[in-house]
């Protein structure tokens, strides 16, 4: 009997151990990582009504991959979700979030607010309304006048350069520019004519990779380490597959293992000790690193409790 429920503990695949992580106390009550994210699926499931209907391909990628693979679901301590849209289907994307996102929720990018930070990472936020999240970002904040609601980060995926050093070159001008953008956008300097010409030398350095057998985020995110962008060949990327997450179907990677060992070593995968699956992160990382504060049940401010 015992080796059944053990076999069938292996069966399901995943992570069962869920703890807690507190984000917030305020006035007695505590506010999780948990709570957090089911604010955050509701707009996943906007986002897949939304792509589902006007037919446009996404796929959950780094941390929210990794959760699919690891617990078919959040992974307990993250506080975001990150999603990918290719560039072939960006300007259809917009389209559709402008004609079909529902009442509850609203989007921020260049497109439709030029106050859109380009070089902050993310291409587009869409966010909950009644809610709202202070992010950790010490360097640029959001200038969108629509509101800091809870939200997911959409982002484009774009053509790489199969030349290791001719990519790297061209991430190296963005990042050579980041301090600029960073200081223009602190002094309230208007800097429109910097964030056009970001967005220009991305397309054009996707569109001139356009035969490429390579996948990444555009080069106009600065903050991946030297030589190691999470670069990936296409044929791991797509099609996208949908996998099991928190009991519905989402997409992602088609190779999901393959490039989630590329992207966090060979060790991130769950492991399974005998009786059950268990994490391999060490405990001391395993820690929310989005939030600085946040309150889900309105869309005024609290202040933040020290407790």
């Amino acid at each position: 009997m015992k080796k059944e429920l053990k076999n069938n503990e292996k069966e399901n695949g995943c992570i069962r151990t869920r703890d807690e992580y507190v984000l917030k106390t305020y006035n007695g009550k505590k506010t999780t990582v948990r709570d957090l994210q089911l604010e955050i699926i509701e707009i996943m499931d906007e986002i897949h009504r939304v792509c589902v209907k006007n037919n446009i391909q996404y796929a959950l990628m780094a941390g929210s991959a990794l959760g699919i693979v690891n617990y078919k679901g959040f992974i307990p301590w993250d506080d975001d979700m990150d999603v990918i849209v290719p560039r072939s289907d960006w300007n259809r994307f917009i389209e559709a979030m402008k004609k079909d996102l529902g009442d509850k929720f609203y989007f921020q990018c260049y497109e439709t607010d030029k106050k859109f930070n380009v070089i902050m990472g993310p291409t587009m936020k869409v966010r909950k309304k009644g809610t709202w999240m202070e992010e950790v970002n010490f360097l640029l904040k959001n200038r969108c006048k629509g509101g800091d609601g809870v939200f997911i980060d959409v982002i484009i995926y774009d053509n790489i350069s199969e030349n290791k050093f001719s990519d790297e070159l061209h991430r190296t001008v963005i990042k050579i520019l980041m301090p600029l953008y960073v200081l223009l956008d602190n002094l309230h300097i208007p800097h429109d004519w910097l964030s056009r010409f970001i967005r220009w030398y991305a397309n054009h350095y996707s569109r001139k990779n356009e035969n490429s057998s390579l996948v990444s985020q555009p080069i106009s995110v600065p903050w991946e380490k030297f030589m190691h962008e999470p670069v990936f060949k296409k044929e791991d990327v797509y099609p996208f597959k949908l996998y099991e997450f928190e009991g519905r179907q989402f997409y992602s990677y088609n190779n999901i293992e393959k490039i989630l060992k590329e992207w966090y070593g060979p060790n991130c995968l769950k492991k399974w000790d005998g009786q059950k699956w268990v994490e391999t992160l060490p405990v001391e990382k395993r820690k929310p690193k989005h939030t600085a504060n946040l309150n889900l049940y309105s869309d005024q401010k609290q202040k933040a409790d020290k407790n």
